[in-house]
Order: structure tokens, then C-alpha cells, then sequence
């Protein structure tokens, strides 16, 4: 419907919801924008079959309805003007000045003719997405806005393009407005996402939702009527409302507890917001009086705030209904925070954003989360590894531990000890020798609960192994730890392939220096190598064989490696760094007679002599190098242990201690089998050498709940 004045309806409403809370002159702005978008987008049609300068209205007005500031208004009239039409960022510049040219720019895709696969271009739109953010966060409201009108009309979409945009929906967009703590468009994107992913799945848990709701109507009221005669008694003014629970979040319990729905949705849930926070604190003495509290359902998120600003009480409740009751309290401002989150800071009386944050606030977590991403994007080698790294961190389940001092760590559910390091600094995780929880030593690899205590011990001695990766949870600590060992990596392995190299032509009476520069010169060029360091890393890793290059470089030797000084054995201090590794299958160390392998995929491989793989190794000869341990060696080296011990309580703590005794540190230990009489533990133990090793075991066995050790591999 076109009104009188030119501007059709949607666009009237947008004008009179601005009036509210901008100034004249910011309301006129937004309409150029729109006036310049318009003709912008004229004669595009969206799949619904209206004009397309709609869609970008809409984003506008739910960004109004947020009370957002007029330069993210305008930008949401204008975000699609860069990649659809003939506009440019110079051009909108010039109208509008940097600020909104910049929002529009962010919030812009990238070409994806510039990328092998739409994963890519979507991996590096979200890449770019994410940096935008880091700068100006209104650029994610925008795109959330953007989104939240996309899945509301998606019912144009073909079956497979709805799919793939709820899966997105579910996987990135609604899990980034839950960070953000804007719970009201996190739950709508959740539901539609849902609706549009697993429609008979939503349908039937909305409609089975509808008709409890129903049934239960009466005794709601009921509840109602006794919690605002309660609030009253105590003196509390409050507003009190019951609570629906959204077809998502249900869904998402009965996967996550294997429950069936009767057994989610059976409680009353209600929401009692007050005027300041001690309130709060008496009406849950009120209602604790009113009905007894269930033990271990009592959450206070005011004095430990969720990871993304979200602050309330939360309790369940018996009641005479048979049912439980859910209760959350905070305050009105808190419950504006827990539905618009980091977005609510944007809203003041003249829709101006206030730099005057409080510490915690949405607003000053949301940035602080940012720049951990911007950190990590630092380190990311493609837009698709950063994906991966900004997925793990998007979902908000938490857990809160303490420094020694008393300082609060929030880290990702199942963080592990290690990824505790590292979230104090990163030079504190990759030098971690030693964690203790509760005042108890753990492996770093030790899956950390709410309310624990960490102590990291650090030797600048240590640094980051490959198999941290394997129980890291958190981007932080992953991208951290790759980071370190490609730096060190491409130094060490540049170091040992020259040495593999050397005893290859030191077997065929010559050395690297004996080379002559044109012959050099000539190989690099015919295998497409631009420098020598980069033959050096491919032989350490295994892609080419010293012996073929040596051939090649000096084919007119002989094989001399029975005169003395040619062919001898490369050793090994620990000092490699990771040019090299270690067997997992036997896992020797320094004293253990030792060969090594030329993995394809792995490098250099260091086994022991007693390894079960060496006679297959002995197979490819050329393959297999000769390796002896230095006089002196550096660090300490993983061994496995097997153990059959006394099934008692403790027995795990006191085995732990004759170990760390032993001077050993624990890496890793896991319970395969137990009965009432015995339990076996299988560690893998860190220690210097056999003679280390040695003392360790004879420790092990005087402890008098050990019944049997031996090494394994």
C-alpha cells in the first residue's frame, strides 16, 4: 500500500517508530537512505514476490524496535546496496559519510567468484563478518537483523536452500545473538531454524506444548495469584508472569538427557522482575519460604554472570501441584540485558551509544570475546579452520574456576586443565608442566567443573606437544598450540632434513658443502624447489628420501658406508623440537635401543628396537635411518605404564603421589577394567630416561596398593 505522502506503509511505520526516540534531522537521514536504496533496488523482486527495498526496511524496524542509533537504521536500509546493486562503498561515502559506508561494508558477503566452493566463500563472508564486528559490533546486530527477516519469509525458498539456511541459522547466527546475550532473537532464530530444519519434529512439539499449556492453565493461575500474595507479604515490588519454554529448547533437552517430552515440560516456570538487586536476593527468600527448594537447582548468575552478560536467580521449587516450579528473578534491568544483551547499550533517550560500559555488561564481554576471535583469526592458517575455531566457541554452555588468588576463569564446558592455561596467557599454557586442581596434581588433559581451583606450574624448558590437540577444547588453546609448532616446526625440520641429507651423502663418501653450487642450482630447479631450506623440510617430512637426492646429487660415488666416518647414525638429544616424534606404539626413551622410519605423513619416527612394527618398517630399507641417543639428552619422554591395583577409595590420589615422588609427572590415564577386588590404570608417565624409568617402577611397586606394573609397548 503506497500512502499519500510517496512513502509506503512499511516505511511510515519505520518513520513513526524513529520519531519516538530520534531527532528530526537523524529520522530524515534514515529516509534518504531509504530513498537512495530504493532506486537502488528498483525492479529487484524478492522470492515472496515483494519489492526488495522491503526487506531491507524490515531489518531496519527491528533494529528500531531494539531503539538502535540512526546511523545502524540507515546502514540496514543500505546493507545490501554494495552487493546487489550498482552502488559502491565510495558512493555511499560521499552520502553518508565513513561510519555508515563502513557498516554497510561489513555487513556486505564477499564475491564468491573469488572461492572454489560456496563453503569457502561462506567460511571467509563469516571470516570477514567476525573482523567487522571486532571493530564496530552494531555490525552483527544488523546481520542478525538481516537474518531474523530472512528466516521469517523463508517460506519462498526451494525445500534444500531452507534447510541449508536453518542449519546455518542453527549452527552459527542464533548461537552468536545467545554470546551476545539477546535471548529474545536467540530464541525466535532457534524456533524458525528448527521449524524449517525438522518441520514434523517442531510441529508436533509445539502443538503437544500447546495443549499442556492449555490443561494447566488454572493451576498457573493459581501459582500466580499465591507468588504476588507472597511478593507482597515480603514487601517486594515486582511484576510476576508465567514463563513459556520455546519447542527449540525443549528439542534440544530431550537429544541432550535422552528424555521423552512429558518429562521436559513437566514443571511451571515463572519470571519475577524486581527494582534492584537486593530485592531479588529477599524475594528468593520468600519463595524458599513458600515452597521447598529442590537441593543442587540453585544458580545465581548476579554474582556469577553467564559468559555473555546474562544475569538472573535461578531455583526450582516443589509444589503441591505435583509438579516442579521454575523461578527466575532479576531486576527490570537485568531482563532488559537478557533479552537484547550486548544490543541494549544502544538505547538511550536520543538513541545515541553510551561508551560508559559497566565491567561484565554485555556490551564489555561481547568485545572481550571478539578480540579472543581476532587473536585466533591471527593465527589461522584459512577462513574454514577459523570457522571451526569460532563454531567451538559460540556455544554457551560454561563453567567458572578460580586462580589461587581468587580470580574468576570462564571457560567453555569440558575445558580441560591445559586449555585453563592458556586462558590465563598463552605463554603460561605452552610452557605448562603441571596442573593442580584442588590442590591435587592432574593431567593437563583433566576436565575441569564449576567451582574448582587451578594452579598452572610452568618450565620454559616445555613446549606445546602435538597430542595437546587432541583433548584442547577451546579455540584459544588449539590455535595457540598449532601456531607454536608450525613456527617451531619449519625451523627444526629444516635442521634435521639437512642432517638426513648429510649422512645420505656422507654414505656416498661426500657432504652438502662438497656440492658444487651449479649442481645445486640445477636440482632445485628441475624439482621445483625455490630454496634448499625447502628440499630440507620435505626430506624431514618424509615427502622425498635422502638416499633418492643423494643419488641425484652426487651420482657418480659409490656407496661408501663401510668406511669409517661415513653413514653413522644421526643422534638424537631431545632437543628436536618437533622436526620428530616419537612412537605412540612403544614409546622409547633415552636408554632404549632405538631405529628410525621416514613416515610419509609424519616425518622422522624414533621407535624402539623391541617395537611390533619394526620388522614391517625393515621391509623399506630405504626408508629406515640409523639412530642413536646423544651422551646428554634434554626433556622428559612419555611412557606408558600398566598397573593392576587395589579397587579401594583413593587409590587413584595415592598412586598419584608415589608418582609425582618419583619425580614423574602424569600426561594421561585412563580405567579400562575393574571389579570389586582390582582396578587397571593405564598412565602415560613422563620421565627422563630408562634410569628414571627404573626408579619410578620400583616406587610403584613398593606402593602397597600396587599389585602388579610393567611398561607397555
Amino acid at each position: 500500500m503506497q500512502a499519500a505522502t510517496g512513502y509506503p506503509e512499511p516505511v511510515l511505520q519505520l518513520r513513526d517508530l524513529l520519531n519516538t526516540y530520534l531527532e528530526p534531522e537523524k529520522v530524515a537521514l534514515v529516509l534518504k537512505a531509504y530513498d537512495i536504496g530504493e532506486v537502488a533496488h528498483r525492479g529487484q523482486i524478492r522470492k515472496t514476490g515483494e519489492p526488495y527495498i522491503l526487506h531491507p526496511v524490515a531489518v531496519a524496524q527491528i533494529l528500531a524496535n531494539m531503539r538502535m542509533d540512526h546511523p545502524s537504521i540507515a546502514a540496514a536500509i543500505l546493507h545490501d546496496t554494495i552487493e546487489d546493486t550498482p552502488l559502491s562503498w565510495e558512493d555511499i561515502k560521499k552520502q553518508f559519510g565513513d561510519e555508515i559506508a563502513d557498516l554497510v561494508d561489513g555487513v556486505t558477503k564477499l564475491d564468491k567468484m573469488k572461492f572454489r566452493t560456496r563453503t569457502e566463500a561462506d567460511a571467509e563472508s563469516f571470516r570477514k563478518l567476525m573482523l567487522a564486528m571486532s571493530r564496530d559490533l552494531r555490525v552483527i546486530f544488523i546481520k542478525l537483523a538481516d537474518r531474523l527477516h530472512n528466516m521469517r519469509t523463508l517460506g519462498g525458498m526451494l525445500q534444500d536452500s531452507r534447510r541449508r539456511i536453518a542449519r546455518e541459522t542453527l549452527d552459527i547466527y542464533a548461537p552468536i545473538a545467545d554470546r551476545l546475550g539477546m535471548n529474545s532473537m536467540q530464541h525466535e532464530l532457534e524456533d524458525m531454524g528448527f521449524a524449517n530444519l525438522y518441520p514434523w519434529r517442531y510441529k508436533t512439539i509445539a502443538e503437544h506444548l500447546q495443549s499442556t499449556t492449555g490443561d494447566r492453565l488454572e493451576i498457573v493461575d493459581n501459582i500466580l495469584e499465591v507468588l504476588r500474595k507472597k511478593m507482597a507479604e515480603a514487601g517486594v515490588p515486582c511484576r510476576i508472569s508465567g514463563r513459556q519454554t520455546s519447542p527449540y529448547s525443549i528439542y534440544k533437552k530431550m537429544l541432550a538427557r535422552d528424555l521423552s517430552f512429558s518429562e521436559v515440560t513437566d514443571f511451571y516456570a515463572f519470571r519475577i522482575i524486581t527494582q534492584n538487586e537486593s530485592q531479588c536476593y529477599l524475594a528468593l527468600g520468600a519463595v524458599h519460604s513458600l515452597y521447598q527448594p529442590k537441593p543442587g537447582r540453585f544458580k545465581d548468575y548476579i554474582a556469577l554472570p553467564k559468559a555473555n552478560g546474562y544475569q538472573s536467580l535461578h531455583t526450582i521449587l516443589s509444589s503441591p501441584y505435583g509438579l516442579p516450579i521454575q523461578i527466575q528473578i532479576r531486576t527490570e534491568e537485568m531482563d532488559i540485558m537478557a533479552s537484547k544483551g550486548a544490543a541494549a547499550h544502544w538505547q538511550s533517550k536520543n538513541g545515541e551509544f553510551t561508551s560508559d560500559l559497566p565491567t561484565g555488561s554485555a556490551q564489555v564481554r561481547a568485545r572481550e570475546w571478539l578480540m579472543r576471535l581476532v587473536d585466533v583469526q591471527r593465527h589461522t592458517g584459512d577462513s574454514l579452520e577459523f570457522l571451526d575455531h569460532a563454531k567451538s566457541d559460540l556455544f554457551p554452555d560454561e563453567i567458572f574456576v578460580f586462580t589461587p588468588k581468587g580470580k574468576i576463569i570462564d571457560l567453555r564446558q569440558n575445558a580441560t586443565a591445559l586449555d585453563f592455561a592458556y586462558a590465563i596467557h598463552t605463554d603460561v599454557g605452552n610452557h605448562t608442566i603441571r596442573t593442580l586442581v584442588d590442590n591435587v596434581e592432574v593431567p593437563l588433559s583433566t576436565r575441569l567443573a564449576n567451582g574448582q581451583t587451578v594452579k598452572i606450574i610452568t618450565d620454559q624448558a616445555v613446549q606445546p606437544r602435538p597430542e595437546w590437540l587432541e583433548f584442547a577444547a577451546t579455540a584459544r588453546a588449539r590455535t595457540a598450540i598449532r601456531h607454536y609448532l608450525k613456527s617451531l616446526r619449519q625451523e627444526d625440520t629444516v635442521a634435521l632434513g639437512l642432517r638426513l641429507l648429510e649422512k645420505a651423502l656422507n654414505a656416498r663418501g661426500t657432504s652438502v658443502e662438497q656440492i658444487q653450487k651449479r649442481k645445486w642450482k640445477k636440482f632445485l630447479k628441475k624439482n621445483h624447489f625455490k630454496r634448499q631450506e625447502d628440499l630440507f623440510h620435505d626430506l624431514a617430512l618424509g615427502a622425498i628420501l635422502a638416499n633418492v637426492v643423494a643419488a641425484k646429487l652426487a651420482p657418480e660415488t659409490g656407496r661408501l658406508s663401510g668406511k669409517p666416518g661415513y653413514g653413522e647414525a644421526i643422534t638424537i638429544a631431545g632437543s628436536e623440537g618437533n622436526a620428530l616424534s616419537f612412537g605412540a606404539c612403544c614409546m622409547p626413551v633415552p636408554g632404549d635401543k632405538i631405529m628410525a622410519y621416514v613416515s610419509t605423513d609424519k616425518g622422522l619416527v624414533v621407535h624402539r628396537m623391541r617395537c611390533r612394527n619394526v620388522r614391517e618398517f625393515r621391509k623399506h630399507p630405504d626408508r629406515c635411518v640409523d639412530v642413536n641417543w646423544a651422551p646428554i639428552t634434554e626433556g622428559m619422554f612419555p611412557v606408558a605404564v600398566r598397573i593392576e591395583a587395589r579397587n579401594t577409595p583413593g587409590v587413584l590420589a595415592n598412586i598419584s603421589t608415589s608418582i609425582g615422588e618419583a619425580g614423574s609427572n602424569i600426561e594421561t590415564v585412563a580405567q579400562p577394567e575393574a571389579n570389586p577386588e582390582t582396578a587397571t590404570l593405564l598412565f602415560n608417565l613422563s620421565v627422563q630416561d630408562r634410569d628414571h624409568m627404573a626408579r619410578l617402577m620400583r616406587k610403584l611397586k613398593r606402593n602397597s596398593n600396587v599389585r602388579r606394573v610393567h611398561r607397555v609397548g
